[in-house]
């Protein structure tokens, strides 16, 4: 993806492209994923005050998000990753994921938990977590072993 004319802004949760795609995002994640299983945060969950959500902009047009849950304990969950699917496959994941984890150490953090699905519609995203560094591990958290959630962490090492 060109760096021209692309940016990363810390959202506010509120205009219709971002409401729009995290929409997307929960059906998506509750298509395939029984609903006690499915933990996709809507819009409005993503303006908890313990959230942080970033959109990745290409002039007027949304490319993409992720959120960034602070745990208060020098740990934090990736939560709300998700490209335009009229954008896939130009590396808006990975910039979004890059941006998430360099927050992430500039805060001082240890590590960087996520949890996504196990159906097979997540392998491309599980791939990606795997290319930076992430690993699978127990649940964390609230959350509970389930055969529709698979759990990951980064260890974040000091600058």
């Amino acid at each position: 993806m060109a760096a021209c004319g692309v940016r990363i802004v810390e959202d506010d949760a509120t205009g219709p492209e971002i409401t729009a795609l995290v929409a997307l995002h929960v059906a998506a994640a509750h298509s395939v994923t029984p609903a006690q299983h499915a933990f996709a945060l809507g819009i409005a969950a993503l303006r908890a005050p313990d959230i942080n959500l970033w959109s990745l902009w290409e002039g007027p047009a949304l490319l993409g998000c992720v959120a960034l849950k602070s745990f208060g304990d020098g740990t934090g969950e990736v939560k709300s990753m998700r490209t335009d699917p009229a954008h896939l496959r130009r590396g808006v994941a990975a910039r979004l994921l890059d941006h998430v984890i360099a927050v992430a150490r500039a805060r001082g953090w240890r590590s960087l938990n996520l949890e996504t699905g196990t159906d097979p519609s997540f392998a491309p995203a599980w791939a990606l977590y795997r290319r930076f560094g992430f690993v699978d591990c127990p649940p964390y958290g609230d959350y509970a072993e389930s055969d529709h959630n698979r759990y990951m962490t980064l260890a974040l090492a000091a600058a």
